[in-house]
């Protein structure tokens, strides 16, 4: 049986007619932004943004008690994406996304104005050029992080797509193939009591995680350490615990609260433990403890994470692959990362299943990838509910697709109903 046997083409428009073409170019004629939320009220995009209000302190006692510079904005309850979908004249389309909780529409103007007309014409087959192409237009005018690569990560995985459907392979394969079929993820875990974050941890458990996260606050001294302590306890000898502050601690702080989280011993990782900007801070906070430092899902580029590397400032990075330029870039990073000893983690936060699939692909073919974020997705609103053809999603694992592409195909009609006016 041959492998396009197993995936019918009317699960995959245009593939039957791109594939006609033999090796002819893949000819780009639209490249359009796709703006979707749910719920999809008919509340202004722009009165969703609210954040504390001006003058808001950490609330911790004595110094631990400052102006809270680390949280960011919110979205009232919505969550929101930007797609991109990249159409050619062979009647091919391909899918990507871009990292867009916030402001979705600054994507869709970014890729309409002043990317699109890059590639219109171009022969998609030409990702990693084009990949260049776009990251040139403005790097002289100092853009090379947020909106910016974000706009690129979503047309970057969409070429990605194409360029699987137009060989009728999936991505991995495209990338070297596969270390493995699937990668473990993890879920975050809360609770208002210790009594509750106990039992939320017993139920991820139950559901079939073996990893799972939690935060540690901002500002709050040493007071939630218990807090901490008591899911270290409760996944002991069964799994690990990962701990994410963004960006809650100075170094000092940083340095005392993690000797104590050392001795906690199941927790996997310490994320975003200071500012991203304390570039300096992060190699002697990694010296200084015994645990694994996480850093990375601020970061957009190779060339941010080539300094951190230098410095020997992350044990484990968390790039995300529609934040951090697509598949192109991150896959870089992946590889430098590897190559100085780093351990890799996506980091799959607010998307659709778009989303999750391309970072399996990725996770999958490279070798230093440990563990994937993404908790729930699948089950949720933007997962598989947006899909003709759902994918195979089991709470705890990964498994990367098999179809062509990224694997996956949108229900038009389902998009239509997050599609923002």
């Amino acid at each position: 049986m041959r492998r396009r046997d197993l995936f019918p083409l009317a699960l995959f428009p245009g593939l039957a007619a791109a594939q006609r073409t033999a090796n002819g170019p893949l000819k780009i004629t639209r490249v359009e932004g796709i703006v979707i939320r749910t719920p999809n009220d008919a509340a202004p995009l722009d009165s969703t943004i609210e954040m504390p209000p001006l003058g808001t302190t950490t609330g911790g006692p004595g110094i631990w008690n400052r102006l809270d510079h680390a949280s960011p904005s919110r979205f009232k309850g919505r969550t929101q994406a930007t797609l991109v979908k990249v159409s050619t004249a062979q009647g091919l389309t391909g899918w990507g996304e871009c990292h867009a909780p916030a402001a979705p529409r600054v994507h869709q103007t970014l890729i309409r104005d002043a990317l699109a007309p890059l590639l219109v014409g171009e022969d998609a087959r030409n990702v990693e050029a084009l990949w260049d192409r776009m990251y040139s237009s403005e790097r002289l005018r100092g853009y090379s992080t947020g909106f910016f690569t974000e706009a690129i990560a979503g047309i970057d995985l969409a070429l990605w797509d194409l360029l699987g459907k137009f060989v009728g392979q999936p991505v991995y394969r495209l990338l070297g193939g596969q270390y493995r079929p699937s990668v473990p993820t993890y879920i975050g875990v809360g609770g208002a009591s210790l009594d509750d974050l106990r039992a939320n941890t017993r139920q991820a458990f139950a559901q079939g995680f073996r990893t799972v996260k939690m935060g540690l606050s901002k500002g709050s001294g040493t007071r939630e350490l218990d807090r901490v302590a008591a899911v270290a306890d409760a996944v002991r000898g069964q799994g690990q615990l990962l701990v994410d502050s963004l960006g809650a601690y100075k170094l000092h702080e940083a340095v005392s609260i993690g000797r104590q989280l050392d001795q906690m011993k199941s927790i996997g990782w310490w994320e975003d433990a200071l500012m991203p900007e304390d570039t300096s801070g992060y190699p002697k906070l990694a010296e200084a403890l015994d645990l694994a430092v996480c850093v990375g899902e601020t970061y957009s580029n190779r060339f941010q994470f080539r300094d951190l590397f230098a410095s020997r400032g992350a044990d484990i990075i968390n790039p995300d692959i529609c934040r951090s330029a697509g598949l192109s870039e991150t896959r870089r990073i992946a590889t430098l990362a590897d190559a100085h000893g780093v351990l890799w983690s996506p980091h799959v936060s607010t998307g659709t299943a778009l989303y999750w699939s391309a970072s399996v692909h990725l996770a999958v073919a490279t070798p230093n990838c440990v563990i994937m974020e993404g908790g729930n997705l699948m089950a949720g609103a933007f997962g598989n509910a947006l899909l003709s053809q759902p994918l195979t999603y089991t709470p705890g694992v990964a498994q990367v697709p098999e179809g062509p592409g990224f694997g996956i195909e949108f229900d038009e009609k389902a998009l239509a109903k997050v599609t923002a006016a």
